[in-house]
């Protein structure tokens, strides 16, 4: 038998990600909505692990170097709003 060739990795891009991410919510609101109300919190728990996706996404981002007010273009708030909401203080950071 001959060796099997390795699969080339698919890049996905980050924007064709995110749009994915935001077909399933959605998809999964419909679902709750045609299911049983127990199922709510499922989707609410949803909220926290988006808040927690997009922490991360901006400690990177300022790990990178990136600016608080090119952090807050991004996300539409003034700079001032997006270190109030985002930015973290030594005591509050943790290093994994």
């Amino acid at each position: 038998m001959g060796r099997r060739r390795k699969r080339t990795r698919h890049e996905v891009e980050t924007t064709d990600f995110l749009k994915a991410a935001r077909r399933f919510i959605r998809a999964a609101g419909r679902r709750v909505a045609d299911g049983d109300e127990v199922e709510l919190a499922g989707l609410l728990d949803l909220q926290d692990v988006v808040a927690d996706a997009l922490q991360e996404a901006v400690d990177g981002q300022r790990a990178l170097g990136k600016s608080w007010p090119a952090i807050a273009a991004a996300t539409g708030k003034s700079p001032q709003a997006a270190q109030k909401r985002w930015g973290r203080t030594s005591s509050t950071t943790t290093h994994l």
